[in-house]
């Protein structure tokens, strides 16, 4: 940002902060503040980010959403209070790393601070039409693989990134239950004590029922591409890597990646050279304008169901979330969508 700056690495700045903080903070009030902090160095290291005046406000949003999406945490998605506190320290600690010169001094100002009181609720979403193009570019190109499965999955069961995660083979019944009239479904299963939790604990675990179609996907990647491999626990996962289950932050990955213009070789509608945009290494993905993570896939089902008009108390259900939160946090259709919808419903329109 300037080359009057005195490099200062994050992991170090920090020490230095809440050495500084000791005369007027608590201990308990410091060891808060080396939580939220250690997120933000640990976000710095998976972005490469060595130097502090390496910093512009970009990286600024990009951290928020990596922390709002529950990264260096156990849950899908951090709460509005939460997510207002880790910002809040954030900047503070960057006014701190101003006055030692290690960015701008109003730096700090930068930092952007989510509305509580609106519950910093996020507008982006991925397009329910858009995201039926990912789904038959991969039907037709990369059909039965491990990114197929998972936009699958997550787009078919509006299910949160931890719930998938935590699905082991075991979790799949492909083929139904004729005599109980059952098709085929996944099940949901909240085991905390071997590091696949779910969101609501005991309420998050339900079966959810997909199409022939998406069961048919899933016999194939089982028989033709799943990597086979065990957890730590000897458990079978339904997402695998080499190295056993596949985290959190591949699976968002995968979706910043394939939700991407250039992916399928589209235009790109920010004027990059695609061959040299930096936004294609893995760990830049996400701060592609056009890229959409796995909560907005999630708005973007819950979006598709509202204006298809399926049941809510059906929708609720299946989402594992409350009416009034996938009204608040999910639904984005337009004020003009849901005036036709209400039309459709009046005896005189």
């Amino acid at each position: 940002m300037s080359d009057d700056l005195d490099p200062l690495a994050p992991r170090e700045a920090i020490d230095l902060y809440l050495n500084a903080r000791r005369d007027d903070t608590t201990e308990n009030t410091r060891e808060g503040q080396l939580y939220r902090l250690r997120a933000f160095a640990t976000w710095c290291d998976s972005e490469g980010i060595e130097n502090l005046g390496q910093l512009d406000g970009r990286d600024l949003y990009a951290y928020r959403v990596w922390r709002r999406e529950g990264n260096y945490s156990d849950s899908d998605e951090l709460a509005p209070a939460t997510l207002k506190g880790d910002m809040a320290t954030l900047r503070a600690f960057l006014r701190f790393c101003g006055e030692v010169e290690a960015v701008p001094p109003e730096f700090f100002d930068r930092v952007p601070i989510p509305n509580v009181a609106g519950h910093d609720v996020s507008k982006t979403t991925l397009d329910p039409d858009r995201a039926m193009e990912i789904l038959e570019y991969l039907d037709r190109y990369d059909y039965a693989s491990r990114t197929h499965v998972i936009v699958l999955l997550l787009w078919h069961t509006g299910c949160r990134v931890g719930a998938l995660r935590a699905l082991d083979v075991d979790d799949l019944d492909l083929e139904g239950n004729r005599k109980r009239s059952a098709g085929p479904g996944v099940h949901f299963v909240h085991r905390p004590d071997q590091d696949t939790p779910l969101k609501n604990k005991g309420g998050s675990e339900r079966w959810n029922s997909i199409s022939e179609e998406v069961a048919t996907v899933l016999r194939a990647y089982l028989r033709d591409r799943r990597i086979d491999a065990t957890d730590d626990h000897g458990r079978h996962p339904l997402i695998t890597t080499k190295f056993g289950r596949m985290s959190r932050g591949s699976i968002r990955t995968t979706l910043y990646r394939v939700t991407r213009p250039c992916w399928r070789g589209e235009a790109c509608p920010h004027d990059k050279d695609i061959e040299t945009c930096e936004w294609r290494e893995a760990k830049s993905m996400s701060k592609c304008p056009s890229s959409r993570s796995p909560h907005d896939l999630r708005s973007g089902r819950l979006t598709y169901y509202r204006l298809e008009e399926t049941d809510r108390e059906v929708v609720s259900d299946r989402m594992d979330a409350s009416d009034d939160t996938l009204e608040k946090h999910y639904d984005r259709r337009s004020e003009r969508q849901k005036a036709e919808q209400r039309r459709n419903h009046l005896p005189d329109q």
